[in-house]
């Protein structure tokens, strides 16, 4: 009888440890499942028998920073009560201590470089995780009485975006504050 994949076992949770520090630093492709069986002191065998395939424990590890991203913007806007669009706003500065210190920039963007327009298993969370965020700006848009919340979330949601690349790809540390004017703007 074939034997299931099942990560969560005390090993796949360190395997999914470190391939979460090495893909996210190093990238997807430049990352072999020797390296991650060597760094998280298990075997080949194992990390397949936990993902079931490289691809898999991708696909884990994109879905893992979405939980902690998504554990964290919950725990930001639960300590961080703004009101109205001071709330929307709220999530650059989320965004700004989340990737303090990180080169990297977001995790789904540099992930859909390298697998994006495939049909690898991690593209479908990419997307997914995109459409989780936009999501976030609309209810915050329409908690905040923003009239039209869809249509003003889904823009701040684009600034947001290019934001993520503006900071990282370009370099731009005063995109956190240009992107807090466009929303403003966009928030009237």
């Amino acid at each position: 009888m074939k034997r299931l994949p099942n990560p969560d076992t005390p090993t796949g949770r360190r395997i999914l440890e470190v391939a979460t520090a090495l893909f996210y630093e190093r990238g997807i492709r430049a990352v072999g499942v020797d390296l991650i069986a060597l760094e998280a002191e298990t075997t080949k065998k194992t990390v397949y028998d936990r993902f079931g395939s490289k691809d898999g424990l991708v696909a884990a590890y994109l879905s893992r920073r979405g939980e902690l991203w998504h554990t964290f913007i919950a725990d930001w806007l639960a300590t961080h009560p703004a009101e109205g669009p001071e709330r929307v706003l709220s999530v650059i500065d989320a965004e700004q201590a989340w990737r303090a210190g990180s080169l990297r920039g977001c995790a789904y963007i540099n992930a859909y470089a390298e697998i994006g327009n495939t049909d690898h298993p991690g593209a479908e969370v990419v997307r997914t995780g995109k459409a989780q965020a936009r999501e976030l700006f609309v209810r915050l848009a329409a908690e905040a009485g923003i009239g039209d919340p869809e249509a003003v979330g889904t823009a701040c949601h684009l600034v947001y975006e290019g934001m993520l690349v503006s900071v990282s790809a370009g370099g731009r540390a005063a995109a956190y504050d240009e992107a807090r004017d466009a929303m403003r703007t966009l928030l009237r």
